[in-house]
């Protein structure tokens, strides 16, 4: 960087920012699980990184790099982001297509400007992880969960909601209860809805409680896109209910997918709003939640049969496990429990629910027993293990963030057991990941033809075929196949992408499209002479006229 450039920042910037050039913390910042740079040749580098303490700051910086790119000496572009935990989509690694890279890190950014609640909407700015919102929500005695997501404490809520990313609580859709957006276009020009500039109250709330404003939608422009970036969200969170129950449905045996399947629907279809989002797990992603990696964690292949029936016996793990949770008062939970029973009584399956008698009293057994006979007996470790695992699962679903979901990425790490499993971190401990997330129509035969697909695909490339269906509505799913790989091991690295390619690609033709992408893919997939993406472009070109912002995100030209 030049030293004028870097004068300029800091003089725009002044004391209030922490501006960096430094290899060791750009560092960082280019840890990912991804494996890019390994597999696609392209050397990502960072011209610096600065880090704001003020939503008022951005504007400066864009101001100042839009300046900057009338002179060839001074031009830089730049990647924004949260706090960097995109594991499986890039962590917090630009795109690459650029060599004079500014990363702007919001993560520092962590005011909730504003909680309504009455209304049950809070405005928070990048920074805000679901863990502070969290903790904002208890301390206050706030009756609202929390949009959590498999990710983590640590994830921004504000970076996954524009990420159109989704959870189990009952507010499904993250973007969906987004209501209000404020922030800057890469012109430097601010955003603020038509409500919210036609509102002459002081309080100006009215822009917080509706969702389409008035006039053209442009919010959603700032999803999925390198347009703009968002200052402050909010968010409509949904109130603790006065009972809950979880229900785990599971089912012996591979065939019964295509029976349960209009069973999910029909649940989803009659107590929308009461039932919340509905998992279907196979065996071996199951099997990844409780069991050991049976060829060690630094083997390069995937299990044999032999080993799942040896650890599904051991662990009572069935074919398919349908997750679901039921929230409301305690008459509704007790009556729509009974109406899941019914439906589901259709299928040969094992039913479980979290307020069951059995699952109390064995909590309480685990919790009386002294943790020296627990460690000592296997079957004991394996039932409180389970049970840890069964109550921070319970825990996601009312809202409360944890840690439990992101020991999948450890499947195949070497030094999987030396991490504190309070405190992973999957981008800064190594592990390796790749998410193939395609929207498939809810209808049985194409769900089982997309298992087959997964499971005669991966293997091929060593890759586990773990597999998981989050039902988004009862017409759509989405399906989250987790390409869990050794970082360390560049076959294993060159696999997995290889892999993912296959699955984009051949899934493509059996209408399977993943509904988000990582980095990478956003340049080899997408086509830049299709109408849709030579619309992107214009606007582009109208908003961000010198492509000063997060170039080749979401948009291939």
């Amino acid at each position: 960087m030049s030293p004028q450039l870097a004068s300029l920042i800091e003089n725009v910037l002044a004391t209030k920012s922490r501006f960096s050039s430094a290899p060791q913390q750009l560092a960082r910042f280019m840890r990912g699980t991804e494996g890019l740079d390994n597999f696609d040749n392209k050397q990502r580098q960072l011209m610096a990184v600065i880090t704001l303490t003020d939503v008022s700051e951005i504007k400066l910086i864009l101001d100042l790099a839009n300046q900057c790119a009338k002179d060839e000496k001074l031009a830089f572009s730049l990647y924004p982001i949260s706090t960097g935990n995109n594991w499986g989509y890039g962590t917090s690694q630009p795109t690459g297509l650029a060599n004079t890279i500014i990363l702007l890190d919001l993560g520092r950014l962590t005011k909730i400007t504003h909680f309504d609640s009455e209304l049950g909407l809070v405005t928070v700015e990048p920074g805000v992880t679901q863990q502070q919102l969290s903790d904002f929500l208890h301390q206050h005695n706030h009756d609202y969960m929390v949009p959590v997501t498999g990710a983590g404490p640590s994830c921004s809520l504000l970076a996954n909601a524009l990420e159109r990313g989704y959870g189990i609580t009952p507010y499904t859709d993250h973007f969906s209860a987004v209501t209000s957006i404020q922030g800057y276009w890469a012109n430097g020009r601010p955003y603020q809805s038509a409500v919210y500039e036609l509102d002459a109250s002081e309080e100006k709330l009215v822009d917080k409680t509706f969702k389409w404003g008035l006039g053209p939608y442009l919010e959603g422009l700032f999803t999925q896109s390198n347009l703009g970036i968002v200052s402050q969200m909010t968010l409509r969170l949904a109130k603790i209910k006065p009972d809950f129950t979880s229900f785990f449905i599971q089912m012996a045996d591979d065939s019964l997918l295509e029976a349960a399947v209009p069973l999910i629907r029909e649940v989803l279809q009659d107590y929308e709003g009461i039932v919340g989002s509905i998992n279907l797990m196979d065996q071996r992603r199951l099997l990844s939640m409780f069991a050991k990696n049976p060829n060690g964690n630094d083997a390069h292949q995937v299990m044999l049969s032999n080993d799942i029936n040896k650890l599904a016996s051991e662990l009572r793990a069935p074919s398919w496990t349908i997750v679901g949770s039921i929230y409301g008062s305690s008459r509704v939970v007790k009556v729509v429990k009974k109406e899941i029973d019914d439906i589901f009584k259709q299928l040969p399956c094992k039913r479980i629910y979290s307020n069951s008698l059995s699952i109390i009293l064995a909590n309480k057994t685990i919790n009386i027993l002294p943790p020296w006979l627990i460690n000592k007996v296997p079957m004991l470790t394996t039932i409180a293990e389970q049970l840890d695992s069964f109550n921070k699962g319970k825990e996601i679903m009312l809202g409360k963030p944890n840690k439990v979901a992101l020991k999948l990425a450890y499947w195949r790490h070497k030094d999987a057991d030396g991490f504190d499993k309070d405190k992973l971190s999957p981008g800064q401990d190594g592990c390796g990941l790749l998410w193939y997330a395609p929207l498939i129509p809810m209808k049985a035969n194409k769900m089982r033809e997309f298992v087959e697909f997964i499971r005669a695909t991966c293997p091929k490339f060593n890759i586990e075929p773990f597999i998981t269906f989050t039902n988004l509505k009862h017409d759509c799913v989405d399906s989250t196949i987790p390409i869990v790989f050794d970082l360390s091991n560049p076959k294993a690295v060159n696999d997995a992408h290889n892999c993912l390619k296959m699955l984009v690609e051949q899934g493509l033709k059996k209408g399977f499209v993943p509904y988000r992408l990582n980095i990478d893919q956003q340049q080899w997939l997408l086509n830049k002479d299709s109408d849709f993406w030579q619309t992107v472009n214009q606007l582009k070109s109208s908003l961000d006229p010198n492509n000063i912002l997060s170039q080749g995100r979401y948009n291939p030209n």
